[in-house]
């Protein structure tokens, strides 16, 4: 049976899950280790404190931490409630945070207290316009609650412990009616992702979507119960949350959240905990090859690797199957709009196709290349990717002019992206239309950053292109026109963009010019700027 069929919603997959699976290990957190029966009973009581708080169906619940334990339970306790989940990038700052925040009208905030030296607590009542004195969030109307996901919470907002307590007056039924309540077509979440406007925008997608095609991803992965998944890529992320959590869920795999990706740290996780599964970015993989005290670590039990779009080195499979004895290595292909994932390689096919292409459209769903008119191009020839089938969202949240510039009335959902397929419909990314870069995994758009950059009081122009780099991939080089009599260098613009956006988003490289190349109707030529650096 079909998966979205049989759960109904991420809240009946949840209750499966613990039935099913009751004594299975779910979830490893340090000394922490909890069962399946034991991560339901936490969910169910996350879900009674969002119900006792005033969440209702329908509500926008967002979070902003990195992979923990609270993390699962606090997301699928909002999604049991019957709440629309918004996940929040953690490299995010204040104010973009908060713009999501806003945009979503979430009203109720899960947040981690320090992380990575940051107070994301301190940074959110920056952002939010809140006085010394605490009190209102002026820019954050619709924000009612605040939980601090800690031991610790300024006076006017919560602890997680304390939050939790709040639910005890909601019974076990009344919890069971929300969730059972909660169906197929309902919204699950809204993943907030940048378009060419410069402006995050949230994709809406719903439970039986999620469902269905991580039934999918788990079926051609081969995820298994038994298998232990060190889940590196972030939760706010659907590679994540959804191919890692949900995915666990479906099959009784056992989840290791790792909050941040250090090699030392993976490479002991996963000799001690025995992983078996292992998604993540190419360059995650490429240096657990080379470091260098890699013998020192048993790595045997690994045997599933899944990896993105990104170009993948065929030397890269050879070495992952040859030196680590990982017997499926996989690549895939996926984007917000379409619910994280469209095509994927299959077990079996030859290292040099998965090396070379992100494998064919996943059952559901189509996958073609046309030309500027929309005309459908032939094997072998480069276009932009569309895709048609049940992945597809619903649309932009509450952005209908968005929705119609990306999503025609025939069901196809323009990408952005241009690829190429072959005679057996395997898909090649060649690059992107929108001007994206990826900066270690994480997806950089230009517009968003020159939007950003222009608010630099000595910033007169600016235009941002992705170029070569040898640790994380690409990373963005800026072109800035600097006002009349201003002395900022180069070093003064990265330290200020470091304290005003994420650290993916920061220039690595800042040339200024007099002016910047445009066209007759005052586009920036990229690709003038693009063969300068050749």
């Amino acid at each position: 049976m079909r998966g979205d069929v049989e759960w109904g919603g991420i809240p009946g997959l949840v209750r499966s899950a613990a039935r099913r699976y009751g004594d299975v290990e779910a979830v490893v957190e340090g000394r922490t280790r909890i069962s399946y029966a034991e991560l339901g009973a936490r969910v169910d009581r996350a879900a009674a404190a969002c119900m006792a708080n005033g969440v209702g169906v329908g509500d926008r619940v967002a979070i902003w931490a990195p992979n923990t334990l609270d993390w699962i339970v606090s997301a699928l306790g909002a999604v049991s409630a019957g709440a629309v989940l918004v996940p929040l990038n953690t490299r995010f700052k204040g104010g973009e945070a908060a713009y999501v925040l806003e945009r979503s009208r979430a009203r109720l905030l899960f947040v981690t207290g320090t992380f990575l030296g940051t107070s994301y607590v301190a940074s959110l009542r920056r952002a939010a316009g809140q006085g010394p004195g605490g009190g209102p969030l002026p820019r954050l109307p619709h924000l009612e609650q605040v939980v601090v996901l800690a031991d610790d919470a300024p006076s006017d907002f919560r602890t997680w412990k304390d939050f939790l307590a709040s639910g005890e007056g909601v019974g076990e039924p009344e919890v069971r009616r929300r969730a059972s309540a909660v169906t197929g077509e309902a919204p699950s979440d809204i993943i907030f992702t940048s378009g060419t406007t410069g402006r995050p925008k949230g994709a809406l997608i719903t439970h039986a979507q999620t469902l269905r095609a991580y039934g999918i991803w788990s079926d051609l992965a081969g995820l298994r119960q038994g298998d232990r998944y060190l889940i590196v890529n972030p939760f706010f992320h659907t590679f994540g949350y959804k191919a890692g959590v949900l995915a666990c869920l479906m099959r009784g795999a056992t989840m290791i959240p790792q909050p941040v990706f250090n090699v030392d740290t993976a490479l002991a996780n996963i000799a001690a905990e025995r992983i078996s599964v292992l998604p993540g970015p190419p360059t995650l993989h490429q240096s657990l090859l080379d470091h260098p005290s890699r013998d020192a670590h048993d790595l045997s039990a690994l045997r599933l690797v899944v990896t993105g779009a990104a170009v993948v080195p065929l030397r890269l499979v050879e070495r992952l199957r040859g030196e680590l004895g990982v017997a499926t290595v996989l690549t895939a292909y996926g984007l917000a709009e379409a619910s994280g994932f469209v095509t994927m390689c299959r077990r079996g096919d030859d290292p040099s196709l998965i090396a070379s292409t992100s494998g064919r459209a996943i059952s559901g769903t189509e996958v073609r290349v046309v030309d500027p008119k929309g005309e459908a191009l032939p094997p072998g020839v480069p276009g932009e990717i569309l895709v048609r089938g049940f992945n597809v969202m619903q649309g932009y949240f509450e952005d209908a002019a968005a929705t119609s510039d990306v999503l025609g009335p025939d069901g196809w959902l323009r990408t952005g992206d241009v690829g190429v397929l072959d005679g057996a419909g395997n898909l090649r990314i060649t690059d992107r239309i929108k001007d994206m870069f990826v900066v270690g995994g994480f997806n950089a758009y230009p517009a968003e950053i020159e939007q950003l950059l222009a608010l630099h009081p000595d910033v007169a122009d600016v235009a941002v292109i992705g170029v070569p780099d040898t640790r994380l991939g690409e990373v963005g080089k800026a072109y800035v026109v600097r006002r009349p009599g201003a002395v900022l260098t180069g070093d003064d613009l990265i330290a200020w963009s470091r304290r005003e956006m994420a650290n993916y988003k920061v220039p690595r490289e800042v040339e200024f010019v007099t002016e910047l190349p445009r066209n007759a109707s005052g586009k920036v030529l990229k690709g003038e700027l693009r063969g300068r650096g050749r």
